[in-house]
């Protein structure tokens, strides 16, 4: 009788070497002499696929160990903490992006080899929320004395403040709204970025000394001129919150209007319903957002023009609360040029989206607005694509009624005022290092140069603000690492809990005559002065899934948050957050199903397995995070045995005597 396919998924049988495999490793992996090799155990450190593949550069497998209660945190700190930390190094907003985040870390996760991904992004809100409750703050660096402004308060603007206060420089943000969020707050509905976190962790950040002039748009308000007199950098994080109008005949239409228009004006609590169809254009989170939030606002019948929500969202004024208290289920529909199933947002989002009663079709081209004899907008005609999404259909056109037409098919930044700054998309073009180029003393990060992922604007801001480092202090700037994140450094974990190595003098010098070394000059297993034979490649090599050692791992079904799933009966005004966060309990073993790629996670598979006794615990004194085990090179045969047992890639064998 066959296997059947729930067996399959529930037992691993998992070999490195298949029947009827021939192929050898490479020679220069294995260099044998009867039962020996010059090969011996080396530790080697390099990054995740998790970690590799988020834009800000977490250290993602670092805070997954903490929680998992493999790393440990120094006297005195909690678990919360000690993650918190480590997951803040590289982005401010763990409640936020645990909860808004697609995630492309999980996408990239090798335990996607074994069953399911590691539900990093829940176990990075359980962080963020344990961080609020408890009120850690941050704390600024010591004053330099040097002022950065920063041109807007999104998440790349604020983000940018942080990491320059912990440098100790000054910075104040210029913001054009009242409020400082940006597309956190503006764009994203409150039911995704619920406002009490949102503003809790921008506090966070305006308490370490940072200045904002809100109402305040540079430009018009204050020149750029003035800002070179008054600070030593300008830092542009302007995001892009001007949406691209769709490129067909008619769009001028009074009633089709912009994703990020329609989005501002739910988010100012302006816009409290729609009237008639809504056709919403796009495909990315973007138009799924508008889709959502549309179904939630509900339909009313307008009687005055004025309430028309064009004319509210174009004109800045507000509906009145009382006019929506007859409101009915909203008829939305979403197109794309691509199938559903290849749209940019992300899945979950979709499937939401469908199960509120959100109309999605996919293939479809828009090409022309169709308009009444007073030019409002009465439909959208359009074509059918083949699954490329380019190809048209002859004779496939038909036209879609609609009240109102969303378009949601990208940004651009509003640049008034400063119109020198940009390129010919309303963008602000950048070098490597988030420079402006031939612009001194000018740096750009976030969607102003290339609208993304808000992780993306965040990971901009980092490197952007150690450009402007580098620039305060006159220094070359350095070409970036080949893999461009936040890395576990052993050197500053070992000084954590004082187990650094010894101070090593070299006092031996060679002899010019004879050309002789003194051979005390020499490391060795037993030196104190160095880390035992362990390799940093963190920064040129991200470990794939061939590089573990899977079989140890069992089948583990990831542990999902309590998602509130939101259906097209009772969508009309329900506005309260979808996903509930994991407990403590959880949380841990939820980061547990972490295979901690690229760094020992303390299995003793290579102590148990090592047929010479020659892999050894370290002393429990000297033990730390990278530094559990050791080898006893006088035993050690070069077998490759270690190597081989070892789940996370750890160990090389490299050459020994």
């Amino acid at each position: 009788m066959a296997t059947s396919s729930d067996e399959m998924k529930s037992s691993l049988t998992f070999r490195r070497y298949k029947d009827g495999d021939y192929k050898h490793r490479p020679w220069n992996q294995e260099i044998w002499q009867a039962s020996w090799t010059h090969k011996c155990p080396t530790y080697v450190h390099r990054t995740p696929p998790c970690q590799g593949s988020c834009p800000s550069g977490h250290d993602i497998r670092g805070w997954l160990d903490i929680v998992r209660g493999m790393e440990k945190p120094t006297e005195g700190m909690t678990m919360q903490e000690y993650a918190f930390r480590r997951n803040t190094q590289a982005n401010p907003f763990p409640s936020i992006m645990g909860r808004v985040c697609p995630a492309p870390c999980e996408s990239g996760c090798n335990r996607n080899q074994v069953e399911d991904h590691v539900g990093i992004n829940s176990v990075e809100q359980y962080i963020g929320d344990s961080a609020l409750a408890s009120g850690y703050k941050f704390s600024p660096g010591a004053d330099t004395g040097k002022k950065i402004a920063i041109i807007g308060g999104g998440p790349a603007g604020l983000a940018a403040a942080y990491q320059l206060r912990l440098k100790g420089h000054s910075a104040t943000i210029f913001e054009a709204y009242p409020l400082l969020g940006g597309m956190m707050r503006y764009g994203i509905p409150g039911y995704r970025t619920p406002r009490d976190v949102l503003d809790g962790e921008i506090n966070r950040i305006i308490e370490m000394g940072v200045e904002v002039r809100a109402n305040t748009r540079v430009g018009k308000d204050v020149t750029l001129e003035q800002l070179e007199k008054d600070y030593d950098a300008i830092l542009l994080a302007l995001g892009a919150q001007s949406g691209r109008a769709l490129p067909i005949p008619g769009s001028d239409a009074v009633n089709c209007i912009s994703g990020v228009a329609f989005l501002a004006a739910f988010n100012e609590g302006r816009l409290k319903a729609v009237s008639g169809r809504v056709v919403v254009v796009g495909g990315g989170d973007t138009s799924i957002d508008v889709a959502s939030v549309a179904r939630r606002l509900g339909h009313i019948t307008v009687e005055n023009e004025k309430d028309r929500p064009e004319h509210i969202i174009i004109n800045q004024t507000a509906h009145d609360a009382a006019m929506i208290a007859n409101r009915q289920g909203a008829d939305v529909m979403l197109i794309s040029r691509s199938p559903i199933h290849k749209m940019n947002a992300a899945k979950h989002e979709v499937e939401d989206a469908l199960r509120e009663g959100v109309t999605i079709e996919g293939s479809l081209n828009p090409i022309a607005v169709i308009k009444n004899e007073a030019g409002r907008a009465i439909a959208l005609r359009v074509q059918r694509l083949a699954d490329d999404g380019k190809t048209a259909i002859e004779g496939s056109e038909f036209d879609i009624e609609a009240e109102l037409i969303v378009a949601a098919i990208g940004q651009t930044g509003n640049l008034e005022g400063m119109e020198q700054l940009g390129n010919n998309k309303g963008l602000i073009d950048a070098d490597k290092h988030f420079q402006i180029p031939n612009k001194p003393g000018y740096f750009v990060c976030g969607d102003v140069v290339r609208p993304h992922l808000l992780t993306t604007a965040i990971g901009q801001a980092y490197i952007a603000c150690e450009s402007i480092e580098h620039y305060l202090k006159h220094e070359e700037l350095l070409k970036r690492p080949k893999v461009d994140v936040h890395h576990f450094n052993l050197m500053n974990k070992l000084r954590e809990f004082g187990l650094e190595p010894e101070h090593f003098q070299a006092d031996a010098k060679t002899d010019i005559t004879t050309k002789e070394i003194d051979v005390g000059l020499r490391g060795t297993s037993d030196a104190k002065y160095a880390v035992h034979n362990f390799e940093d490649r963190s920064a040129h090599e991200i470990i794939p899934a061939d590089d573990l050692f899977l079989g140890h791992f069992n089948f583990t079904p990831r542990i999902k948050r309590a998602h509130t799933e939101v259906g097209a009966e009772e969508v009309l005004g329900h506005f309260e957050e979808r996903l509930q966060p994991l407990s403590e309990a959880d949380a841990v073993a939820e980061a547990k199903r972490c295979m901690s790629c690229g760094m020992c996670f303390e299995c003793d598979n290579c102590v148990v397995f090592c047929p010479q006794e020659a892999v050894k615990r370290t002393p429990t004194k000297e033990r730390t995070t990278g530094r559990y085990v050791y080898t006893d090179y006088d035993r050690c045969i070069g077998c490759h045995i270690c190597a081989d047992v070892c789940p996370t890639g750890y160990i090389d064998m490299g050459m020994g005597e």
